[in-house]
């Protein structure tokens, strides 16, 4: 894992670096333009205390040798040409002088020339750039270095301010860790930098989020040991009749009872592993598809036939449009329709209808939706207790037909999870319509080949 203040020291010490070499590239270049101009005036200076200097007869070489610390060279001319003075004679700079400032190239580098007359003679004075470039290469690097000396003290410095800034978030991180499992309060923000407040917020927000995750699988967890305790409290009774019957036809009505309840209990099981699948987080979600409603419809109307058969009702489809599709997971969606049918089933008295419909509705309406509607000739639902249907284990007073309550409850889970509206109101056959609206297809997905 990357350090944080090692980041940070290393970024602002390469930043200073970078930030000194331009400094120095500058100063240089100032330095450089001045020791020019500086040299400039000297060579000039120097050209003309020569003018009043007695200069004898023409000679090919000095009397002595010259000083080697002397940067400078020196020729004079007479007016006819012949060459009165050279300081240095291997030099090789030209022998003819061309007047004022200019810059000579030869094989020993750059020499900076400068040519005056003066009375009857014609002097010359010379001197080579990389004088000049180590000069301004020494007055830069005296300006720097102290600055380059203070680096280990700059980085001891940001070290010591990035450990001093980033201790709220080692407080917070100490907060973090000394916490319970069970403790989801709100972390403290006051004395949070504003840098870090948004990940506190969104960490304030997950610590809410899983105070209600938990509190609603608590929740689970309590009202499905509460229902499951009746049926399970009645299969021990019904299996101790059946240990106690006297005769055969006793003991057969016995196993009768027990198998129905067993059938009861497997069916509320059924129903919680279904609600559980449909909780938030409770593993990979399926990849989602382009599904047609009415396929799923026709399955779930076929799949319930016998049982409609066996309580004389009229089970069919009003409507099934097989251009309505959605984007969904197929195995949900039938877990779906087959419930709000088996619902439908369970609480119409016999004889009554019951019909599937699947259509589009609200076109040309900016919320177009996909609607899956399921009316029943049933009791219905009063308005005021349509909302508490939905809840988990929740059933009317008076119902005599056996049920877990948790059918429209896993409705309202695979609907919330597919952006659907579900919507209970009043049937057209006097009993109950339970209507899911669903978003319409994105045009990127594609038919689930295995929808029904």
């Amino acid at each position: 894992m990357r350090s944080l203040r090692r980041t940070l020291l290393l970024s602002l010490l390469g930043a200073l670096v970078v930030v000194f070499a331009l400094g120095g590239l500058a100063t240089y270049i100032a330095a450089r333009a001045e020791v020019d101009g500086l040299m400039d005036y000297q060579l000039r200076q120097l050209a003309l205390s020569l003018r009043d200097q007695q200069f004898g007869r023409p000679t090919a070489a000095p009397l002595a040798a010259p000083e080697e610390s002397l940067d400078f060279v020196i020729q004079i001319w007479d007016r006819s040409g012949v060459q009165l003075y050279l300081s240095r004679p291997h030099s090789t700079l030209p022998s003819l002088a061309q007047l004022g400032y200019s810059t000579v190239k030869t094989t020993e580098g750059n020499w900076r020339v400068f040519s005056t007359p003066l009375l009857d003679r014609v002097i010359q004075v010379a001197q080579p750039m990389s004088v000049r470039s180590r000069m301004a290469a020494d007055a830069a690097l005296r300006t720097l270095m102290p600055v380059v000396a203070l680096i280990p003290l700059f980085g001891a410095l940001i070290w010591y301010l990035v450990g001093r800034g980033l201790r709220p978030l080692e407080r917070l991180t100490r907060e973090v860790a000394a916490r319970r499992p069970d403790s989801l309060e709100p972390l403290r923000a006051d004395h949070v930098p504003d840098e870090a407040q948004p990940l506190v917020q969104e960490l304030n927000h997950l610590l809410d989020r899983l105070g209600q995750a938990l509190s609603a699988q608590r929740a689970f967890v309590a009202d499905a040991a509460h229902e499951l305790r009746t049926p399970l409290a009645a299969l021990q009774i019904q299996l101790q009749l059946c240990e106690r019957a006297a005769d055969v036809d006793a003991r057969r009505a016995a196993l009768g009872e027990l198998r129905a309840g067993l059938q009861r209990a497997t069916h509320m099981v059924q129903q919680l592993l279904t609600l559980a699948r449909q909780e938030p987080g409770a593993g990979p979600q399926a990849a989602r598809t382009r599904v047609a409603l009415a396929e799923v419809a026709r399955q779930a109307l076929a799949d319930h036939a016998a049982l409609a058969d066996r309580r004389h009702m009229d089970l069919g489809a009003a409507t099934l449009d097989d251009g309505v599709v959605v984007d969904g997971d197929a195995a949900a969606l039938r877990t779906l329709v087959g419930n709000l049918i088996d619902n439908a089933i369970r609480y119409t008295p016999e004889g009554g209808r019951i019909d599937v419909g699947v259509r589009l509705r609200d076109a040309g309406t900016p919320d177009v939706r996909c609607w899956l509607e399921v009316d029943d000739s049933g009791p219905g639902i009063p308005p005021d207790e349509r909302e508490r249907v939905l809840d988990r284990f929740y059933r009317r007073a008076g119902q005599d037909e056996p049920g877990s309550g948790l059918g429209l409850a896993i409705v309202r889970g695979i609907a919330e999870r597919h952006g659907a509206r579900l919507v209970l109101d009043t049937s057209p056959l006097g009993g109950l319509r339970v209507a899911v609206g669903f978003p319409p297809v994105a045009s990127a997905s594609r038919i689930d080949p295995r929808a029904p």
